[in-house]
């Protein structure tokens, strides 16, 4: 059973980042600046959709963060192939038949255009997140501070260039075998490494949590509730997006919360929010009222 370790209440009612700055913790220096999180990681899944762009220059290996992966994402990308190849890819894939052209493109990655990785990356997570209308110090600090888990990469920032590919966490994929256990054994050293020191904000969904667990003890993974009929409940696109919302409040501040408490009082001042302690380790518990609504982030053309 989880330990509960702290709950608070929101500083106020409403949605957005709140203007008053003695709401907000006193370590947090509010009117600070920096381009850089100096003391977080944030680690978020894949979307798995992704976004074609018509032009473009092909991904470079060399240029990608976590250059000590490239040998495993080229027998990645060689499997990924040659099983998209096959008459029954879209089964070993595990997907249906409207994505038929996403599993062909994953033919010929080395020749699709390429596109930052938050421009290729979409759905309800990233939309919430909403990388283009953030002000630039705010995407500096997410191109520092965010590492996105994928299945073909191992892990990849917002600046690296990558083309739009379908491939699942959860996926089989001969001769390497079950992806999250594969990349596992690859990625520890790498990640461990880039978040030495630093608190882990963990906002991924179990299927890309099971490939990499972090080292050293400083991590709150982000869980999300809403109350139906009185009762916490998981609701897999409220929480998709709610994680989003968190990402985007973090690079946002000029300073970065460095323990799971002061995680728990920057949050606070948006969300009910609560710490508990399981055999998982800490987590952050988010609870959205009944009548939750989504919001939009407008995005910049």
């Amino acid at each position: 059973m989880p330990l509960l370790l702290q709950r608070s209440e929101p500083a106020a009612p409403g949605i957005g980042v709140l203007a008053d700055a003695q709401q907000f913790p006193d370590w947090l220096d509010v009117d600070g600046g920096g381009d850089k999180l100096e003391s977080v990681l944030i680690l978020l899944p894949p979307s798995e959709g992704k976004t074609a762009h018509a032009a473009g220059t092909p991904f470079e290996l060399a240029e990608l963060s976590f250059p000590e992966l490239n040998a495993d994402r080229e027998l990645v990308i060689s499997a990924l192939a040659e099983t998209s190849s096959r008459d029954n890819a879209l089964e070993l894939l595990g997907v249906g038949a409207s994505l038929a052209k996403e599993v062909a493109r994953n033919i010929k990655l080395h020749t699709e255009p390429a596109a930052r990785a938050h421009d290729i990356y979409s759905g309800v997570l990233f939309e919430a997140l909403g990388y283009s209308s953030l002000d630039v110090a705010s995407q500096r600090r997410a191109d520092a501070s965010v590492v996105v888990i994928s299945a073909l990469w191992g892990a990849v920032r917002f600046s690296d260039r990558i083309p739009p590919y379908r491939l699942s966490m959860s996926v089989k994929l001969e001769p390497l075998g079950k992806l999250a256990s594969w990349w596992k054994k690859r990625m520890s050293a790498a990640l461990d490494q880039a978040a030495e020191g630093q608190l882990v904000v963990d906002a991924r969904s179990s299927t890309y949590a099971a490939a990499y667990k972090p080292a050293g003890g400083n991590t709150v993974a982000v869980n999300v509730f809403q109350l139906r009929n009185g009762t916490p409940k998981v609701v897999s696109h409220f929480a998709k997006h709610t994680r989003g919302e968190v990402a985007r409040f973090l690079v946002q501040q000029s300073q970065a919360p460095s323990t799971a408490q002061q995680l728990l009082e920057l949050v606070s001042t948006r969300w009910e929010a609560s710490l508990v302690e399981d055999k998982k380790g800490t987590a952050l518990n988010i609870l959205l009222p009944e009548d939750h609504q989504f919001t939009t982030v407008n995005k910049v053309a």
